[in-house]
């Protein structure tokens, strides 16, 4: 058999688009491997929503490129070898196109994230010597395909694709399109093959999964999804992300708090704690709105863990409002923020205002500020398990360089846990006394 090599960059999405490539490809003839040397293939999987992703990527593909070496015919043109074969593909495939050709003219592939179902018949086309740019904005029809996962306890699958928000930063409905829910028995096809490969957790993955459903029947919503999923036989769990903050509704909460396999934990970001850059973002609440949110899900959830996303040093912001967000992460009390430098992105509203642009030594300095206030909210977080007994799904096992055995899983609300113990109880749901709170987990030990 032939062997590919995917490198797979950015969110969940993209990871869980890499195991749908694996699963195409070993129809086509094709076995994974980690050995880059032996590859008869190479896919890069991109993530277009910051600069430096994009040029990880196209360094990649340059170092592939040198492997796969080029030669002069006879009339002294320059022409690379056919093999190994390079697919360009994800957000920044989608995003440029027949460009891609213009800066690596060694890639045989290009293949947007909305044609990722018709890679079977593409790799037929390009392993024939053709060149193909496949980036139409009309979804391929999804088909029935064998899903290469990850070896973990949890299985990401998407509920649907896109977003309609057109936040002014952000580059995800150029490259990702319009929302679209996927076919609902094909989502709980998926998870019933999941479970029953030992698979312990489920993840619904979405730009905007309160979105799920406004494309389908009435009723068939995120919260009826959730029941559906809900009732599959076995002992196991359910996540859901990414929510958008006015979209999480009184019914979704009270499924949460209905089913017992769904887990109390919410991701929703907020960008900023400032409602003048919120504002210019084209979010569409103030910080007074997130604040109420967040205080009702509290409120009603127990133990529930709310974490977020913020941007440090947007186009035209003070330090005042910088510091707003500080002051916001400290009173909303969120468990975890991801965090990330201002990067401008081709076609976005934002990346218009170059003369708002902060200065980069000044958004180095914020995002290190915004990580320490982070690490110092998290670990607040953590303390209020300390001396509390719960639930953990164990995820491995590992024998560390001092001789001590830990098993380490998450809470249902997400926290990690690492244990100490002599015996692999890997899948194994376990009870856990909390000992101590670090920053990022917390210590325990098996009741």
């Amino acid at each position: 058999m032939k062997k590919v090599y995917i490198e797979t960059m950015g969110c969940q999405m993209n990871k869980s688009d890499a195991e749908r490539m694996f699963g195409m490809l070993e129809y086509c003839g094709y076995t994974k491997t980690e050995n880059q040397k032996e590859a008869d293939m190479f896919i890069i999987n991109t993530c277009s929503i910051r600069k430096l992703s994009e040029d990880k990527a196209y360094s990649q593909i340059g170092v592939w490129g040198k492997i796969r070496g080029k030669y002069k015919d006879g009339e002294n043109k320059v022409k690379f070898n056919p093999y190994p074969k390079i697919v360009f593909a994800g957000c920044v495939a989608q995003q440029y196109g027949k460009e891609v050709f213009k800066r690596a003219p060694y890639v045989d592939l290009v293949l947007g994230t909305q044609r990722l179902y018709e890679l079977p018949n593409l790799i037929k086309r390009i392993e024939n010597g053709e060149r193909i740019v496949s980036v139409d904005e009309t979804p391929y029809e999804e088909s029935d395909i064998k899903i290469n996962r990850v070896k973990s306890m949890n299985a990401w699958i998407p509920i649907m694709e896109g977003c309609n928000n057109f936040c002014t930063y952000c580059i995800v409905p150029y490259t990702r399109g319009r929302e679209r829910s996927r076919n609902p028995e094909l989502i709980i096809a998926e998870a019933k093959k999941a479970l029953s490969e030992g698979f312990k957790e489920i993840t619904l993955l979405g730009q905007n999964v309160d979105s799920f459903g406004k494309d389908l029947p009435e009723g068939q919503n995120l919260a009826w999804l959730l029941r559906r999923l809900n009732s599959l036989e076995g002992k196991f769990r359910i996540r859901f992300v990414t929510n958008y903050p006015t979209d999480i509704t009184d019914e979704l909460i009270d499924t949460v708090l209905e089913l017992d396999k769904v887990c109390e934990y919410f991701h929703i970001p907020m960008q900023s704690g400032d409602d003048y850059v919120l504002k210019k973002m084209n979010r569409r609440y103030d910080y007074a709105t997130y604040k109420k949110i967040c205080d009702h899900l509290r409120s009603r959830v127990k133990d529930v863990t709310i974490t977020s996303d913020f941007i440090a040093g947007f186009p035209g912001e003070t330090e005042e409002q910088f510091e707003n967000t500080l002051k916001a992460m400290s009173e909303l009390e969120l468990d975890y923020s991801n965090t990330a430098a201002y990067s401008p992105r081709e076609k976005t509203v934002a990346a218009k205002w170059v003369d708002l642009y902060i200065p980069e030594d000044i958004k180095t300095d914020r995002l290190a500020r915004l990580n320490e206030h982070n690490r110092k909210c998290c670990l607040k977080s953590n303390k209020k398990y300390v001396g509390r007994e719960m639930e953990v799904l164990i995820e491995n096992f590992e024998i560390r360089k001092n001789g001590d055995k830990v098993i380490t899983g998450r809470t249902r609300n997400n926290k990690i846990v690492h244990i100490p113990c002599d015996r692999d109880l890997t899948g194994e749901f376990v009870n856990v006394k909390i000992t101590n709170a670090r920053t990022w987990y917390l210590n325990g030990e098996l009741i």
